[in-house]
């Protein structure tokens, strides 16, 4: 784990499947105040929440957070940090993780264990972590993020399609896994650094990203390196989906009787 790192929560009001979803209740609390608090309990010197929101600001700031007020027109959590690390002019060398704010039950050390990939690695501009995918129904399930690397770690590609394809096993549809390698699923937390994140600024979407609907993508695309670490633990489900949030809930309520 590097000796200081960042941590910047994008949230934002108007999720399309979930309207209001940092700020809809688990416990009694709000859900963002769950992620600020993973990121409180990790190694990082700053946690902040970044919104273009007057609702999760006051919500933030009566939890304690320290807020960043953004632009209404970022696309992105990623466009949303970009404006912060300018605003608050930290350089280059800077790693900053990205903690979604849909994200209530991310462990505080894969926060810390993405952060240290990237500080151990110093040809990645990005840190990410996977877990191996077990199941066939995940495997061939477009909702499930897959990601392929090199022998050192480093991302290939990304994809929602079943990737690495075993072409003897699989060309007859059979829904199984690959046979003699292991495919892994991708965990949405990213380390960056700040250098990254304004050249992320300057770089226009890509044909891969708008057709797989994967940001990281256009890292690939203009040649930035990814480094994908095995995840130390496994992280509780996001929340994107009322099912979703009641299965946050009683996981979070399991959490509180052990």
């Amino acid at each position: 784990m590097p000796n200081d790192y960042k941590v910047v929560i994008p949230a934002r009001y108007a999720s399309t499947r979930l309207p209001g979803k940092p700020l809809r209740k688990l416990l009694h609390k709000p859900m963002l105040e769950y992620v600020f608090e993973s990121g409180c309990a990790s190694g990082a010197d700053t946690v902040l929440v970044a919104t273009d929101d007057a609702r999760i600001e006051r919500a933030a700031l009566d939890f304690g957070a320290r807020v960043c007020m953004t632009s209404t027109e970022h696309a992105s959590g990623t466009d949303r940090l970009a404006e912060v690390v300018d605003r608050l002019d930290w350089s280059d060398e800077t790693i900053v993780v990205n903690l979604q704010g849909d994200e209530p039950l991310m462990p505080p050390a894969l926060i810390d264990q993405v952060a240290g990939d990237l500080a151990a690695n110093s040809a990645a501009a990005l840190a990410t972590i996977a877990t191996p995918l077990v199941a066939a129904g995940e495997f061939f399930d477009a909702n499930v993020v897959k990601v392929v690397t090199d022998r050192d770690g480093y991302a290939l590609y990304f994809s929602r399609a079943s990737i690495p394809w075993d072409r003897d096993l699989l060309q007859d549809d059979i829904k199984t896994l690959p046979v003699g390698v292991v495919p892994l699923r991708h965990i949405g937390i990213y380390a960056y650094r700040v250098g990254y994140l304004r050249r992320y600024a300057q770089m226009r979407p890509c044909p891969l990203e708008q057709a797989e609907q994967l940001e990281q993508l256009r890292a690939l695309w203009y040649g930035e390196r990814i480094h994908v670490a095995q995840a130390c633990q496994r992280p509780g489900p996001g929340v994107d989906t009322e099912d979703d949030l009641h299965i946050a809930e009683q996981l979070l309520q399991a959490r509180t009787k052990t």
